[in-house]
């Protein structure tokens, strides 16, 4: 309505400067580039004298042709777990969350192309190329942060259904670059090798609290300054615990990409026979997201999944 009463307005202008003799057409066209001109000069208006503060936001753009990796850490993870009674040494329920909401986060944000996770920790890395919100950091850190720790609430129901969530967890983010694949590998290795590191150590840990009847303080003292030889002895002569046999998860992290799977769905299809539809099976091919409790370190796993790491990433 607004839109007809101005362009009623500049009809009887333009009358007034001579557009009675021009088509119809012509006017109106006239008039649409006189209202655009408007709208231009009403924007330009619109600014104030306070939009210079925009001058002091950081230009955070990421380096082009590097791999962006976002790892996430639990905020006080160690009173979290304890408030909710969390299983030590290890919690499946807790993992399995961590990993869902993993799951979630690629599955928002499909730029990225391989996920890491161990006990309260995920690093999410964006493919080389990736133009992602013009390939700002802050972009990239508070999306996977704020995605994850949302669907840490909303799924803590599905895996801790007889313990109430006492307070919403926090965590942290950062965001750092690796200019070649080789760094991007040893990157993912260093993860691991920290997960088995942490792992043979709380296993060993737990057993000499748990079932040697250790306190806290004298297990630590015990274990002060041990081989991973040692503790592997302490296990299986002590307790008849063979870590090599301690499920891949606890050992080896999980490993989010993305793999191509078969499937099946119910199809409604309309044929001579059936003018009102019947419902037929179709198989299709695509791809999803799946957690693998598999070595990094070896070529083995980046030799089978080549695309990971390939040019046009």
């Amino acid at each position: 309505m607004l839109y007809k009463t101005y362009l009623n307005r500049l009809s009887k202008a333009a009358l007034t400067v001579g557009f009675s003799t021009c088509s119809r057409a012509t006017n109106e066209a006239f008039l649409c580039e006189m209202l655009h001109v408007h709208a231009q000069s009403h924007k330009t208006m619109a600014k104030t004298k306070f939009e210079y503060v925009r001058q002091f936001e950081a230009d955070d753009t990421c380096l082009q042709n590097c791999w962006v990796v976002v790892r996430l850490d639990g905020r006080n993870f160690h009173k979290f777990a304890n408030l909710h009674d969390f299983r030590k040494p290890n919690d499946e329920r807790a993992l399995r969350l961590m990993t869902r909401s993993a799951l979630t986060v690629m599955e928002e944000l499909n730029d990225i192309v391989i996920a890491y996770g161990q006990s309260d920790e995920y690093s999410f890395v964006f493919k080389k190329k990736s133009n992602w919100f013009k390939r700002r950091a802050s972009k990239f850190m508070s999306h996977v942060v704020s995605q994850f720790s949302s669907s840490f609430v909303f799924y803590w129901k599905d895996y801790f259904k007889d313990q109430a969530l006492l307070f919403p967890p926090g965590f942290d983010g950062r965001v750092i670059l690796y200019p070649s694949n080789q760094n991007l590998r040893d990157y993912l290795s260093w993860r691991q090798a920290d997960c088995h590191i942490n792992n043979l150590y709380n296993t060993t840990f737990w057993a000499l609290v748990q079932q040697g009847g250790l306190t806290n303080s004298e297990a630590e003292e015990k274990l002060k300054g041990s081989l991973a030889g040692e503790k592997n002895d302490i296990l299986f002569l002590e307790f008849n615990i063979n870590y090599n046999k301690e499920p891949e998860m606890y050992r080896k992290g999980t490993v989010l990409i993305w793999h191509k799977v078969d499937e099946s769905v119910d199809k409604k299809v309309i044929t001579p026979d059936a003018p009102e539809g019947k419902n037929v099976v179709v198989k299709r091919i695509r791809k999803k997201v799946l957690p693998f409790h598999v070595d990094i370190i070896g070529d083995k796993f980046w030799e089978e999944h080549s695309e990971i790491l390939a040019d046009d990433s």
